[in-house]
């Protein structure tokens, strides 16, 4: 079944598709394409003094104008930055004209046409909890920028990347990963779709079944408060440790496992060693990878606390 992430993929997924290079193996196969206003992909090259890019497909050479080279660019609204940043990276594109240089064919290319056929299609077949993958483009202290297909920018605010609070969204991910998140809300007005992260993460009763009493487990050391040390299990699971003056923010640690109390919500940890950083954020353990949320709750039933709760409009 043909679906639109199929269709509209994050940049880099359909550049050695073999339907992807055989439209820009010859010609013919660019004059299919922009007949049918295809999108394909390739390899922006460089880009000129005037913020054209230069794309390699197959054998030949396009050119991306400036004002094509992403949404906003025309409009004033979106940095150039946005296309300078394509280069040595796969871009897509529809073929708008096939015109001739010194003898060879020199094609040219619309990345925002690509683009606004993706973004409409998104705006109408998408609906708030659609579980979509993306791919991660951007880290600031705010969130994770992401490509939601064809280089349709979203952003998933630092708040809603985990249930457990991180100081930066690198913390958690890495530019250029592949990451599911699901559609918290759309404005086809402003062309926009809003991003969250953490209702795939899991419940907190589905990240606390694989501990046990007793057990030793490595942990994150997220918030230092007068009355204790939370310490992170998983991204969306924390216990509680008491004051060492070991801790701080960001240091990882074995702990053990004191009590886990999901009426509370609460798991109760002692502090055992330090351990050394990690080079790079753990690898993201979703529960959720497909379909539609329409509920999601965090807390276990029975709890007597508050927890996360995300309900999901039509």
């Amino acid at each position: 079944m043909v679906t639109l992430t199929n269709r509209f993929p994050p940049e880099g997924r359909l550049l050695h598709t073999p339907e992807n290079q055989a439209a820009c193996a010859d010609p013919e196969g660019l004059r299919q394409a922009m007949e049918s206003g295809a999108v394909l992909e390739g390899t922006a090259l460089l880009c000129t003094p005037e913020h054209d890019l230069i794309v390699s497909l197959g054998s030949f050479r396009g050119v991306i104008p400036r004002e094509e080279a992403a949404l906003g660019i025309a409009e004033g609204v979106t940095r150039d930055i946005a296309i300078l940043s394509r280069v040595g990276k796969p871009v897509c594109f529809t073929v708008t004209a096939l015109e001739e240089e010194d003898g060879r064919l020199r094609p040219l290319l619309s990345r925002r046409a690509a683009q606004q056929q993706a973004l409409a299609a998104m705006l109408e077949e998408w609906r708030p909890g659609q579980v979509i993958p993306a791919r991660v483009t951007h880290l600031e202290p705010f969130g994770a920028f992401v490509d939601v297909g064809c280089g349709v920018p979203s952003l998933i605010g630092v708040e809603n990347i985990s249930v457990s609070r991180i100081p930066h969204p690198a913390v958690r991910f890495r530019v250029g990963q592949e990451i599911f998140a699901a559609v918290l809300d759309l404005d086809p007005a402003l062309g926009r779709i809003y991003l969250t992260h953490k209702e795939l993460l899991g419940t907190w009763a589905e990240n606390a079944a694989p501990f046990r009493t007793g057990m030793t487990v490595p942990g994150v050391v997220r918030g230092v408060k007068d009355y204790g040390v939370f310490v992170e299990l998983t991204p969306n699971l924390s216990g509680l440790a008491e004051r060492d003056p070991r801790l701080t923010e960001g240091t990882r640690i074995s702990v053990y496992l004191k009590a886990i109390l999901p009426e509370r919500m609460k798991i109760k940890l002692l502090a055992i060693e330090l351990l050394p950083p990690l080079a790079t954020p753990q690898p993201m353990h979703y529960f959720i990878q497909e379909g539609r949320l329409e509920h999601w709750k965090y807390a276990p039933p029975g709890c007597v606390k508050v927890g996360a709760e995300t309900i999901f409009g039509d």
